[in-house]
């Protein structure tokens, strides 16, 4: 079994797997720790990875990287206009109202959504898993950022099943930077609580967490995010600096050349990270456009002072999560600063103003979000044991069931079923009394994030009939699962039917009558009230959760009736008969669209194997032709007649022109058939030449026996004189 953590960046991506001496990050085909999240589609085939990052440069519009800011989001987002904006590639709205990526592949337009590009980045990293640990990987953990919306992370979920990919969780970044942190931990108190704030600036997104912990156990005490205040904002800053200085000295505007723009932002994002450890640092690109060579310099004060607006921002999730923990910063032990972009020294000083303390970097900047998700996924695995460590994370956001009551033109009522930090994973039950099918729906409130779509889902419950014609009373359970995704999970309409045990039959004859008055159904709600009504709706808000986080509904135990002293308390019997229940999500990959796309990802990735295996074949006769020649003018030159030698040398530069002009795109049978006709008139000669120099070894072992088969007879002779 499978036990992996991705950490899926929205500029890089990280693997770590669990092994029997601890979490190991998977080094890439380039022996690269970090892999870049980037899809570029060729005419041919797709690069991903290394290979997608090594041909963005050339084929910018093609070259499809940040996927992570346009999954699970609609078009029209104000905040994704600006990303867009900056996207080399084309981006357009597809008929749903949700982004489409456009780019030319195997010679024809093609549109890919966020979600089909999601998980051919993952299954680049699925490969890179499966290459090191030498098995299939099925079972992971990934990470994903704690402001995700029900909707992305469904996004997650169904662009891990197109790649092959089986999550047993999908894990909030900075629970599992808490986890890597905490796990390792033998000093934690028992009963006082350690409370260290985790400040990860990543590429795209900051992301602040207040955790507690105590021996053998972590608790989220807050979360507070900007999705839009990360490394990339001081890239974008350099950016227009430059671009504005290069456009009045040199005369040359990169906004009009995708390839300029690319090469100037990949230029600024190098200058930045030497200004992170000097106070100044020089930007020299050669030939960025039309032809010129370009200079520029700047110090780390100048660039402080262009990045001010997003610098303004960085305290806003500080306090935020600090204020949500109802901590102050002296209650704060330690913080950890994580994140690529944490290594600006501007965000230091900010951090360690506002906390009164020096943030420290105990743990991997890059990586721990990968080793905490592999180590989540031990802890769920069979396969390893890992150290007693419980995880009690919280749902960032508050969750809501909306329901309009059988009554005409009433106003929708709603109840708090999930508050801001209820723990994950959580179930929950309410009752509703209903007398046909009624709808659900499923909101989030008071985000304070005008980014995120509101309506998440409507259930659809019914069709049911009550036995009685009376409105039916319903057990609805609503869970909060593993995943952070919210669904009702079943419906139950709940019928009771009443037995009378009797102390006797003369009894039971005679007092027929008064029996059959006492065995009416005694609800003291009656059989009319139902969660519109007040005493309903008291109900649901205060105590109506019939069954919380799995216990027992209380309602459905038996209820004795109160009778004659002579006979034997009345028992109800609770008939349970299960409601279809629909569901529809607003958004969401249909099921039929999600297998079109396994079968899709599975052609592609045919083809790109068979241009790689074509690529190989190519390859091999290439170097074929340059070894034999080589090897004719050498070792082979005693072992081969001139006219064999002239015609094989012949042969060779013909079939090297040939690979240079027609045979430049051939398929792969092509190549095979070229290789094993070189391979027909060398391997002769090459033969006779190994044989040569097996032969040598064979002569001197055969020496060796004759003068020890002597040596033995002379010594055979020699006894047989002394005798």
């Amino acid at each position: 079994m499978s036990v992996v953590g991705f950490d899926l960046g929205n500029e890089s991506c990280i693997v770590a797997v669990a092994r029997q001496r601890g979490i190991d990050v998977v080094l890439n085909e380039e022996s690269k720790r970090e892999t870049p999240a980037i899809v570029c589609f060729g005419d041919k085939q797709r690069f991903i990875g290394t290979a997608g990052s090594a041909s963005s440069t050339m084929n910018p519009k093609n070259s499809i990287s940040q996927i992570k800011r346009l999954l699970g989001r609609k078009f029209s987002d104000p905040e994704l206009q600006n990303d867009l904006a900056v996207f080399p590639f084309r981006v357009t709205e597809g008929p749903d109202g949700f982004p489409l990526v456009r780019v030319r592949f195997l010679g024809e337009e093609r549109t890919f959504t966020p979600t089909q590009l999601l998980a051919m980045v993952l299954s680049n990293l699925k490969g890179i898993a499966e290459g090191n640990l030498n098995a299939a990987v099925v079972d992971c953990c990934i990470g994903i950022p704690v402001y995700f919306s029900d909707l992305q992370r469904r996004a997650v979920l169904d662009a891990a099943t197109i790649a092959g990919l089986r999550p047993l969780r999908l894990f909030h970044e900075t629970t599992a930077t808490a986890l890597a942190y905490g796990i390792y931990k033998t000093d934690l108190p028992e009963h006082d609580q350690l409370n260290v704030a985790f400040v990860d600036v990543g590429h795209a997104s900051m992301q602040v967490s207040i955790v507690g912990y105590k021996k053998g156990q972590l608790k989220m005490l807050s979360h507070a995010y900007d999705r839009s205040l990360g490394g990339r904002d001081f890239d974008e800053a350099l950016f227009k600096h430059f671009a504005a200085k290069f456009k009045e000295e040199y005369k040359i505007d990169v906004y009009q050349n995708a390839r300029a723009c690319l090469r100037l932002r990949v230029a600024c994002e190098k200058l930045k990270k030497v200004l992170s450890a000097n106070p100044e640092a020089p930007l020299n690109i050669e030939c960025l456009m039309d032809e010129k060579d370009v200079r520029g310099f700047i110090k780390r004060e100048e660039f402080e002072q262009i990045s001010a607006p997003v610098l303004e921002r960085v305290k806003g999730p500080l306090e935020k999560a600090l204020a949500e923990a109802g901590l102050t910063t002296e209650n704060v032990h330690f913080v950890e600063v994580v994140g690529s972009g944490s290594r600006v020294p501007a965000i230091i000083k900010i951090i360690t103003g506002f906390f009164g303390k020096e943030p420290r970097r105990t743990m991997n900047a890059s990586e721990c979000v990968a080793r905490g998700c592999a180590l989540q996924c031990a802890i769920l695995s069979p396969t390893f044991k890992v150290r007693e460590f419980q995880v009690n994370d919280g749902f960032p956001f508050s969750i809501v069931l909306s329901w309009k009551s059988d009554s005409q033109n009433s106003a929708p009522q709603h109840t708090v079923v999930f508050p801001k930090g209820n723990a994950i994973p959580s179930v929950k039950a309410l009752t509703f009394y209903r007398s046909s099918t009624f709808e659900v729906d499923v909101l989030y409130v008071d985000t304070g994030d005008s980014q995120i779509q509101q309506k998440i889902s409507t259930y659809t419950i019914g069709p049911f009939q009550p036995s009685k014609g009376e409105k039916a009373k319903l057990k609805v359970k609503i869970r909060l699962n593993i995943h952070g995704i919210v669904t009702v999970d079943s419906a139950m309409m709940l019928e009771e039917d009443v037995e009378v045990p009797v102390s006797s039959v003369n009894e039971a004859l005679k007092d027929a009558t008064r029996m059959d008055t006492d065995d009416a159904p005694s609800d003291p709600s009656g059989t009319d009230v139902n969660m519109q009504e007040p005493k309903s709706a008291d109900t649901t808000e205060g105590g109506a959760t019939a069954a919380e986080n799995g216990a027992q509904d209380p309602e459905e135990k038996s209820v004795p009736m109160e009778t004659d002293a002579k006979v034997e308390p009345s028992k109800k019997k609770v008939k349970k008969i299960s409601v279809p229940v629909n569901e529809l999500v607003y958004g969401a990959l249909p099921a039929a669209e999600l297998e079109k796309a396994v079968e899709k990802e599975y052609e592609m990735a045919l083809q790109d194997r068979v241009m790689e295996e074509t690529k190989e074949k190519k390859n091999a006769v290439e170097a074929y032709v340059y070894d034999m020649r080589n090897k004719l003018y050498d070792k082979y030159n005693d072992f081969v007649t001139p006219e064999e030698k002239e015609a094989l040398i012949a042969r060779l530069q013909e079939v090297e022109d040939w690979l240079y002009e027609d045979g430049e795109d051939e398929t792969k049978g092509v190549y095979i058939a070229k290789l094993e006709e070189l391979k027909k008139i060398g391997d002769p000669i090459e033969a006779r030449y190994k044989e040569w120099t097996e032969r040598g070894s064979a002569v001197d072992q055969l020496v060796y026996c004759r003068e020890l088969a002597e040596r033995e007879k002379a010594t055979a002779g020699c006894s047989t004189k002394v005798r």
